[in-house]
């Protein structure tokens, strides 16, 4: 596990993630499996981020879910495993992996249960530098049920009803579960005991824990309390994220919080999908950075900036069958240009997006498929082969290829300067009639600085005169326009607009600095420049 201010997560669904034979993608129809996952680790390590967090993993009823739904919390999902006759190709994938990291091979019995399988993807993910946060649901017994699921664990026998000294309150229950029993000690030994065999048998490194208000609007703040004490106790260098829109109760601020380690944050997210969808609309339309400006501030009543996880898409606002279709949220590139997905001003719209995400405060969150450029909502059906992620862009789409680069190098961005990852932050410059915005970072007590200019405007601004913290040379360390039409060899944008050479500040004091710099911005573009 990184350092928890450092992380860059990358969210995936299992069952529709990937799955190939011979290079034939075998998904359509077919549940993708945990040892499918591992032919994408070398790929995930590539692209920079260093924390998985799959969608929920226990057992649930049928093949097809996104996984709240579970009935048996100690059981990894039986659909997710391979059966006995499957593994044998797999298993000279999982030693391939084992190999390069000169670890010894497994053995055909080593992967004989879904357990084993599950366990051989974390371990392997592990090998590659990637944590392994898991999503569980610890607000409801899932559904639908069968007689043996856990909704019916204490159901007296031949009963319709139960009493109550039981496992569940009374009530219309949740997301057509029933609702835990936060009273009863039973109960959080129950669901304690289960977050600890994850942390002990399958090394987890922690939890997304699914609507904590749930929860805590049930009488289970208590129950917060001490599942997050008792496994940062347990286990102190793993990770506990909150899905509660109320951070003042979800993160420890004071008296009364919950103990979460992070919650999620929608924040950034709505204000850069917000420019993003104004400036869709055309040149003319008016575009509010200012709603990006005040969303790069602490968000209120978090304690620290990283406590923040923050994305533009995730697997409930992207989802291809949500209840209600019109609260489905456009993939970035459709929310960027609706009719043409991968022209121009789609591509550089989702680089500023992203570029945005990844140097802003907080725990940034990636969405499968959110790194080459994926434009579709998802399902959790692999027989919807319309909604499936689109590997073989890989290899044959230019604008999916080069947005994949841009990604990896944001990533490594990320990790390369520490201002990126910390708490110093300052959203100095907005200008709403230009479309440009600029925040600068730096490292409490040791400065690193650097400056974030982005800009949605439909044009190349020239000679723009920023405001810069301090005077002196900045160098040009990121440049978005250079991962437009990027030659077949591997280089860079010929044609990039930017400042090669960097910057100097030498200019009249403006706004709030002492300083200023005369800078080229590319339209569209996002630029990162470093105190050299």
């Amino acid at each position: 596990m990184p350092p928890f201010h450092e992380l860059i997560i990358y969210q995936l669904h299992i069952g529709v993630f990937y799955a190939q034979k011979d290079g034939i993608d075998i998904r359509p129809n077919r549940v993708s499996k945990f040892l499918d996952v591992i032919d994408r680790i070398e790929y995930l390590a590539s692209l920079g981020v260093n924390a998985v967090q799959p969608l929920p993993v226990v057992e649930w009823q049928g093949p097809v879910s996104m996984g709240y739904n579970n009935t048996d919390f100690y059981s990894p999902e039986m659909d997710y495993a391979l059966g006995e006759s499957e593994i044998e190709p797999y298993l000279e994938r999982v030693n391939n992996l084992l190999a390069k990291k000169n670890q010894p091979p497994m053995t055909k019995a080593q992967l004989a249960s879904q357990v084993n399988q599950l366990k051989a993807m974390i371990d392997l993910f592990h090998l590659y530098g990637i944590a392994v946060i898991v999503d569980v649901v610890y607000n409801h017994g899932g559904g639908p049920f069968d007689p043996q699921s856990m909704r019916f664990i204490d159901r007296p026998a031949n009963q319709e009803w139960w009493d109550k000294d039981n496992y569940f309150i009374e009530g219309p229950g949740w997301a057509g579960g029933r609702i835990f029993d936060y009273s009863s000690e039973e109960v959080k030994r129950f669901l304690i005991d289960n977050a600890k065999m994850f942390l002990d048998e399958y090394h987890v490194d922690g939890f997304r824990y699914d609507e904590v208000s749930v929860i805590d609007n049930n009488g289970g703040a208590q129950f917060c309390r001490e599942i997050t004490a008792a496994l940062h106790d347990f286990k102190p260098a793993s990770i506990h994220i909150a899905e509660y829109w109320n951070p003042f109760r979800a993160v420890p601020v004071q008296e009364g919080g919950l103990g979460f380690d992070a919650a999620l944050n929608d924040g950034l997210r709505e204000a850069i999908r917000g420019a993003v969808r104004q400036a869709s609309r055309g040149k003319h339309a008016y575009v509010d950075l200012d709603a990006v400006s005040n969303a790069l501030k602490k968000p209120p009543y978090f304690p620290a900036l990283w406590k923040a996880v923050n994305y533009v898409e995730s697997h409930d606002v992207a989802k291809a069958d949500r209840d209600d279709p019109s609260q489905i949220e456009p993939r970035i590139p459709a929310l960027a240009n609706w009719n043409d997905r991968r022209d121009w001003y789609a591509r550089s719209r989702s680089r500023v997006a992203a570029g945005l995400l990844l140097t802003a405060p907080g725990i940034p969150m990636i969405f499968m498929g959110q790194e080459f450029l994926e434009d579709k909502p998802w399902h959790t059906n692999p027989a919807r082969s319309e909604f499936l992620l689109y590997w073989d862009g890989l290899q044959t789409d230019r604008a999916m290829i080069d947005f994949r680069r841009f990604m990896a190098d944001a990533c490594k961005l990320r990790r390369n300067f520490p201002a990126l990852c910390s708490e110093g932050i300052n959203p100095f410059f907005n200008h709403n009639v230009d479309r440009v915005i600029a925040f600068h970072r730096w490292v409490e007590g040791q400065g690193k600085d650097v400056v974030v200019v982005a800009s949605l405007n439909e044009s190349h601004l020239w000679t723009y005169q920023m405001p810069i913290p301090t005077g002196g040379y900045w160098r040009e360390v990121f440049n978005s326009d250079a991962y437009d039409n990027m030659p077949l060899d591997g280089g860079f944008n010929p044609n990039a607009v930017g400042n090669p050479t960097g910057v100097v500040a030498d200019g009249p004091p403006l706004q709030e600095y002492l300083t200023s710099a005369a800078m080229v911005i590319p339209a569209n573009g996002l630029l990162v420049f470093a105190k050299a």
